[in-house]
């Protein structure tokens, strides 16, 4: 559970805590990741070496991006490319990417944080051992108000994990064709209070993306009373009573399609009707709808979203986009920014979090995501998902606590002719099969 600090107060910078290593085994991987220096110098605009992530995995699909770490958000990627096989170049997936906001309002109304822009997220990296990046590298981090004493922390571990099959189909003659997908796998721990978040970001060979908070650590013992009788008892009997509370997670997503900023947006929406006369059954009608100006979107029963580029297209002639696939989420209706699902704005350099926004953007300049969906033409759109849950306690939660998830993903459309894995036994069948006349 989200928890008052001992050691530091909830207003603006937090004050050090004190933060041990994690016990080993919280992950399992399969094969090694790019080795890269133990401790880095502070990164060159160009991406230097020493900030640079680059992984072939084994099914031939190669990621390359670069990374940096601030106190508030922590780990940024930028500059994301994918490269399946068979196309000779890297593709341009996102300019950047990071974690924009961690809002955690309690049931009680007592207590509301951010852990993000209040509590500096980033600067509570915490050292991981060896176990925990089974088969990869864990980075030396250089972390800006650190809350450690030493800021020296190796906390960024690069890794690859196998996820079980990437496809399978059975072809006519019998002959079976399947394969098992792999991913690079980035992850940080940071410690918030009693709270230790895992972000990770997985990078799978087929050019999904997943993006994922996991919550746990444990229990604070100062928030056993919910003396307004909306938390759950912990322990023996009913004398313990944990404090319901929502974590809302936001992302912030600047795509860069193939390079350029110049991306579009697209909503799709599904309707199905019953059945006319003489039909078998139900019809279903998809409507796309181009977003041209900012948006402040909710999910519905079959709408989803794409970001197209405007500039490249695949072998066969489409537009390359990547599709937003939301996670489970339990959206949050107490504050206005947390009431939509996704944003989209236009890019303004000075809108970096998704609430409480703490950069000098002018006066009179809104604070939230919300506000900034102001009816802007869409020239350069930045993404913004918000993922939230809703954590009710239970006495599994106890102790340590069990990783909870929260996340989405972004998948390719048209991004590749093909599936990016086709075997080449199967290169041929592309479109309409060949019937020879």
């Amino acid at each position: 559970m989200r928890v008052n600090h001992i050691s530091r107060t909830r207003k603006g910078a937090a004050v050090g805590l004190s933060l041990a290593a994690l016990a080993a085994g919280a992950t399992a991987g399969a094969g090694p990741a790019v080795a890269q220096p133990k401790a880095a110098p502070a990164p060159a605009a160009d991406c230097s070496a020493a900030y640079r992530i680059e992984q072939k995995l084994s099914t031939g699909t190669t990621w390359r991006m670069c990374w940096r770490f601030e106190a508030k958000s922590g780990l940024i990627l930028e500059k994301v490319t994918y490269q399946p096989p068979g196309e000779p170049k890297p593709i341009r997936v996102l300019t950047s990417a990071k974690l924009a906001q961690i809002h955690v309002p309690y049931d009680d109304g007592k207590n509301e944080y951010n852990d993000v822009t209040d509590y500096n997220f980033g600067a509570g990296l915490v050292n991981l051992a060896p176990a925990e990046c089974p088969g990869g590298t864990i980075k030396t981090v250089k972390v800006p108000e650190s809350f450690n004493e030493n800021p020296n922390v190796k906390g960024l571990c690069t890794t690859t994990r196998s996820r079980g099959h990437a496809y399978r189909m059975q072809a006519e003659n019998n002959k079976v064709y399947q394969a098992q997908g792999k991913d690079l796998l980035i992850y940080t721990v940071n410690k918030v209070g009693w709270y230790e978040y895992m972000t990770e970001w997985r990078f799978s060979d087929d050019g999904t993306v997943n993006m994922n908070v996991g919550a746990t650590g444990s229990l604070s013992p100062f928030d056993y009373d919910a003396g307004d009788g909306r938390g759950w008892p912990i322990g023996k009997g009913a004398q313990a009573k944990a404090t319901s509370h929502s974590h809302n997670v936001f992302w912030r997503l600047d795509f860069g399609l193939d390079g350029s900023s110049a991306n579009k947006i697209e909503q799709y929406d599904s309707v199905v009707s019953p059945p006319a006369s003489g039909q078998q059954g139900p019809t279903n009608k998809t409507t796309r709808t181009p977003v041209t100006k900012e948006l402040a979107g909710d999910a519905k029963n079959m709408r989803w979203w794409r970001v197209v580029s405007n500039t490249g297209k695949n072998k066969d002639g489409h537009q390359r986009s990547y599709e937003l696939v939301p996670g489970a989420t339990t959206k949050y209706s107490g504050r206005a920014f947390t009431k939509h699902d996704v944003y989209f704005t236009e890019y303004n350099k000075c809108e970096m979090y998704a609430n409480n926004n703490p950069l000098a953007c002018g006066t009179g300049h809104p604070k939230s995501v919300d506000k900034w969906v102001d009816g802007q033409t869409l020239k350069h759109p930045v993404a913004w998902v918000n993922v939230g849950f809703h954590h009710v306690a239970r006495d599994e939660d106890q102790q340590p606590m069990p990783v909870h998830w929260q996340g989405f993903s972004i998948a390719p459309r048209d991004v590749t002719a093909m599936n990016p894995l086709t075997p080449p036994a199967l290169a041929d069948q592309n479109g309409r099969p060949n019937t020879g006349s």
